[in-house]
């Protein structure tokens, strides 16, 4: 049964040890960064903003930090055969490694949750160029997956020390009207969802937002599990799930079947315009689960009067859920590689601050679609 277990986050909690200004960026690790970086323009719309490789004395790797509205992705592949990079895209292919997190204090954000059990990735350490100075520390979350927090103050250059400012004339790379990250959603293994909620909650100050068990998110062959936790402010927000006994393979399972790992599985975005953003991501090759005609049949019997045109709502296969704050509009790409791991939200918020439960059913009966085209239901 969905519950909700906190009260509305509170927009300067006195109490806040680690306060959060939002994600800084998220950083993949992939196979080829150079051809990456093209789809990600070609098809999402991001801008080449910096760069940083052989070319600028970087002779271990490449970076592209591509950026749209206030998201920013860093896509780096290895340039040698043996490194921590190669090795994490052999085992996982292109994946989030880094869910990097904006703070006004590196060093104190380090030290305040590695004191309550975090695992440190690295200590903290400060790089400098005439642009001025970036203060990076890291620590583990859940799989491979490291949180780096970003003390970027008294910077102004196009991403970190060490990066260059770049540009590029990508055919139809203009933006598509992506603003900004609304959430992160990790998948982690059999019975680990709550200590890793506990991880959130007692190393980094996180309140639980709200819990679905698999009465909410199951269809009649899979089922799975999902807490939402949130920092106090409530720009950062991080649902996890963990797999549920079903009558087939869930989604949860396919995707650490693939990754080897817990993982990010998908990022949602926000858009203020959903059906001009997927109008185009669908014209530039994106593709989109679908739901089948029967969903939109009594949608506005189930969430009420909306401002969109039903028909052009349909037309994109757009799903609609309401709560008592207002209504959202969401799609979800099918997953962007060949794995069936990573995939993205594309989200509207009209008032409603929820996740769209009234779409698991459908949703979760699309993603098994696919799963049964891969042979993996």
């Amino acid at each position: 049964m969905e519950t909700m277990t906190s009260p509305a986050v509170q927009a300067h909690p006195a109490h806040d040890f680690l306060p959060l200004n939002g994600t800084d960026h998220l950083e993949f690790y992939v196979g080829n960064a150079k051809q990456s970086a093209y789809y990600y323009q070609a098809a999402f719309g991001y801008q080449l903003v910096a760069y940083a490789g052989p070319e600028t004395g970087l002779r271990d790797r490449a970076s592209y930090v591509l950026q749209q509205g206030k998201i920013r992705l860093v896509l780096t592949t290895s340039l040698l055969p043996d490194s921590e990079i190669t090795e994490h895209v052999r085992q996982h292919s292109d994946g989030v490694k880094v869910m990097a997190l904006w703070v006004d204090d590196a060093r104190k954000s380090f030290e305040e949750t590695t004191k309550r059990g975090a695992k440190p990735a690295f200590e903290p350490y400060t790089l400098k160029d005439e642009h001025g100075e970036v203060t990076l520390a890291g620590i583990y979350t859940y799989g491979e997956t490291i949180h780096t927090f970003v003390e970027r103050t008294n910077y102004s250059g196009p991403f970190l020390p060490g990066f260059v400012a770049k540009t590029s004339n990508v055919p139809q790379g203009e933006p598509v009207g992506l603003e900004y990250i609304d959430h992160c959603v990790g998948n982690v293994g059999w019975g680990e969802m709550n200590q890793w909620v506990k991880f959130y909650e007692d190393v980094m100050g996180f309140k639980l937002l709200i819990t679905f068990d698999d009465d909410d998110i199951s269809t009649e062959y899979s089922a799975l599990m999902s807490k939402v936790v949130s920092n106090g402010n409530g720009f950062v927000k991080f649902p996890i799930n963990e797999p549920a006994e079903g009558k087939k393979k869930s989604q949860i399972e396919e995707y650490l079947d693939f990754y080897h790992s817990p993982g990010v599985q998908h990022i949602a975005i926000i858009t203020h315009d959903i059906r001009r953003t997927v109008t185009e991501l669908r014209r530039r090759g994106v593709e989109f689960l679908s739901v089948p005609e029967t969903y939109y049949e009594d949608l506005l019997d189930r969430v009420g009067a909306i401002e969109e045109d039903l028909e052009s709502i349909k037309a994109l296969n757009l799903l609609v859920d309401r709560d008592e704050e207002g209504y959202l509009l969401q799609i979800f790409t099918k997953p962007v590689e060949d794995r069936p791991t990573v995939f993205y939200e594309i989200i509207q918020r009209k008032g409603a601050k929820s996740f769209g439960k009234g779409n698991f059913k459908a949703l979760f009966e699309a993603i098994e679609r696919e799963q049964a085209l891969r042979g993996n239901l």
